[in-house]
């Protein structure tokens, strides 16, 4: 780095060694920059603001529809006040580009002569910002990163990606980036993304890509970057098919929601795996042993084995009526008919409803061979005739996915008839209901329950599949779930997201060649990161003390931050000792995570509550005067705060039904903070942790 400059409180700190002072104030020509490029993006909103649409409307439906396009545009162009209009600058080479100089940044803003101010970080003329080394400078001359307080610019650092005189260093800006302290939802890394992120975010629609990352390793951002990337390499396309980010529960999803809007992407939905099969209303949970075979993949056989049992090969013949002629389908010939609709292995909805025109194709033969010449319009009368219809209702009724699961998880015979084979008598009875419900209404359908209705549904009636989807914390879903999430980009792609390590669920995934086949997409390339940008080097290591007793083979993450100082365990004395370990987090700046067992989570309450110390609950976003959020452990996965207040690791690893998984309950829950951890335990620490 050549040169580099801070403000802090009106003060100026240059870098050691700056060769020379510039002529003029740079940062204030930057700042100056930033300021026009902000009207230049208010004046785009006023431009789309006072568009008239009155005379190009022909109806009031095109109307609606360009007005609701036109609001969209406008809410795209908002300037957000505290969020950097650019982060970074390059400077090309004088052979290449004409010496041209691009200001990169979230989203891209022209002057009223249409020559960009603003270049949108995802242009192909862009990447040099996260690519480009001295190694490979890709025509650039300079490369200059900006510092932003509450939105306004007040640093800059370059470095001269051509010049034989300088060194390699840190980027100090970049690290103030990430330390920097964060109240209120995930922030984007739009600024930070690393070469080996940038190539994840950059590749191609057509393939999926699963990123395997240790805490602090930025994988959810590349996801969700990824996404704002390919919805603008691929527009039109993407506003056809569709994208979805799924979360693995409610408060992920409000952490995460704020990032795609900051990169001006305002139509991404987002779900949970619940939302998604949200066929039933569930009220109810099963066992592990339960659950656990409900979400195998072997279930899904059990299901087209039940559907397909719902066809009855037919006895008797079909007599069509047609004014004064009869027309004969022998039972024989109609059965060929159903074979061959079952040998296709179609939906069963869909063969249901081909059904009645095999039927009447079979007439119309027969009327051709007698001199008649039938057109289509007689073949969908035929099909429609009561006789043709009272057949397929015989031969293949319809099923209703919900009810066709009531009876597998409700009678012994059935589930056994369709189980054979598949599921052993002990699996059986597992998954079997104590108490039979009444109805589907009345049943306590549990979460695995409602997979296995979707899909139900999808051997009746296709899925709708999406362009694109993203699938965060996929460690934790069982076979039946992935495929679950498949049927919803079987012609699309996806970006899978996850740590093995982290896997807390009974059925979580031993490996991803396994999760990607049930996924539907094995030939998935598969990306690991392994340098650590949250999570500071002392408090990261400590965490990997456990891998080799609950993933032994994980690569350890490597933390480019070292952070003296950032780990801190103590024995404690009781939840007064808890409390008083909040209020010492709370005198730094940032974000504030109490992380405790579940169990501990209502006492610990309470004793916050008895010493006045407002706190809050996950998924509710922190402000300025409520930064202190009790996390019960469960929760933990996916969140992160600048500092995070551990409560007895030994008893979050006994709140889970295994060692493995309690230990990867701990890891999780070890992994969160960003600036500092302080671990208190009040019975000895689990020895795996040395």
């Amino acid at each position: 780095m050549s040169y580099f400059q801070r403000t802090f409180g009106g003060s100026t700190v240059p870098a050691p060694e700056a060769p020379e002072a510039p002529a003029q104030d740079p940062l204030g020509r930057e700042r100056a920059h930033l300021t026009a490029s902000r009207a230049a993006l208010r004046a785009m909103r006023e431009d789309v603001e006072a568009l008239d649409i009155r005379d190009v409307t022909a109806n009031w439906v095109n109307a609606a529809v360009l007005e609701s396009q036109i609001n969209e545009r406008i809410k795209a162009l908002a300037d957000l006040a505290h969020t950097p209009l650019f982060f970074g600058r390059l400077d090309y080479l004088r052979t290449t580009q004409e010496g041209q100089r691009f200001y990169i940044g979230r989203r891209h803003v022209h002057d009223g002569d249409g020559d960009p101010m603003v270049i949108d970080w995802r242009a192909p003329v862009s990447q040099p910002f996260y690519r480009a080394s001295r190694k490979i400078p890709m025509d650039v001359r300079l490369r200059r990163r900006f510092g932003y307080t509450a939105g306004d610019l007040t640093a800059y650092e370059d470095e001269h990606l051509t010049d034989p005189t300088e060194t390699d260093r840190t980027s100090r800006l970049l690290q103030a980036e990430i330390e920097r302290p964060r109240v209120g939802p995930m922030r984007d890394i739009v600024a930070t993304i690393q070469p080996e992120q940038d190539e994840i975010v950059r590749s191609g629609l057509s393939g999926t890509v699963c990123v395997q990352g240790g805490p602090g390793t930025g994988k959810t951002a590349v996801g969700l970057h990824r996404v704002a990337y390919l919805l603008y390499a691929h527009r039109e396309r993407l506003a056809r098919t569709g994208t979805l980010v799924i979360g693995p529960n409610r408060s992920f999803l409000h952490y995460i929601e704020q990032v795609l809007p900051a990169l001006g992407e305002l139509e991404v939905k987002q779900a949970t795996v619940s939302d998604l099969v949200a066929h039933v209303e569930v009220r109810g949970a099963d066992e592990p042993a339960a659950a656990l075979v409900k979400g195998d993949a072997r279930m899904a056989e059990v299901l087209r084995r039940a559907v397909r049992s719902h066809v009855t090969m037919p006895a008797e013949p079909v007599m069509v009526v047609r004014g004064s002629r009869r027309w004969r389908i022998p039972a024989y010939e109609l059965e060929e008919i159903v074979r061959e609709l079952l040998d296709r292995d179609i939906r069963y909805g869909a063969a249901r409803d081909a059904l009645p025109q095999r039927i009447a194709h079979a007439v119309l033969v027969r009327m051709e061979q007698a001199g008649e010449a039938p057109d289509d319009r007689v073949q969908d009368s035929v099909a429609r005739n009561a006789a043709v219809k009272a057949a397929v209702k015989a031969i293949w009724p319809q099923v209703d996915p919900a009810k066709l699961v009531l009876r597998l998880l409700s009678d012994p015979d059935f589930l056994a008839e369709h189980a054979d084979g598949v599921l052993g008598a002990d699996e059986q009875k597992a998954v079997l209901w104590t108490r039979p419900p009444r109805s589907v209404r009345s049943a306590r359908w549990s979460a695995a329950d409602a997979v296995l209705v979707d899909e139900a549904n999808d051997l009746v009636e296709r899925t709708p599949s999406l362009g694109h989807v993203v699938l965060d914390e996929a460690q934790d879903l069982s076979p039946m779930q992935y495929r679950a999430v498949g049927r919803r980009c079987t012609t699309g792609s996806a970006t899978v997201l996850g740590d093995l390590a982290q896997g807390t669920t009974p059925w979580a995934t031993a490996n991803w060649s396994e999760a990607l086949a049930h996924l539907g997409k094995p030939d998935a390339v598969v990306e690991e990161l392994t340098a650590g940008f949250r999570v500071p080097r002392e408090v990261i290591a400590y965490a990997s003390r456990l891998l080799p007793h609950m993933s032994p083979g994980l690569t350890e993450v490597r933390s480019v931050r070292e952070s003296p100082g950032s780990l801190e365990i103590r024995p404690s004395d009781g939840d007064g000792d808890v409390v008083a370990a909040c209020l010492s987090a709370l005198r730094h700046e940032g974000s504030i995570g109490l992380i405790a067992a579940d169990d501990r989570a209502p006492a610990l309450a309470a004793a916050l509550t008895g010493a006045g110390v407002p706190f809050l609950a996950p998924g509710e976003e922190t402000t300025p005067d409520a930064r202190l959020t009790l996390v019960p452990a469960s929760l933990a996965k996916g969140l992160e705060y600048d500092y995070v207040v551990l409560d007895d690791p030994a008893a979050v690893v006994a709140a889970e039904p295994d060692e493995r998984t309690g230990l990867r309950r701990l890891y999780v829950a070890l992994t969160r903070a960003v600036s500092g951890l302080t671990v208190l335990h009040s019975s000895p620490l689990p020895w795996q942790l040395g």
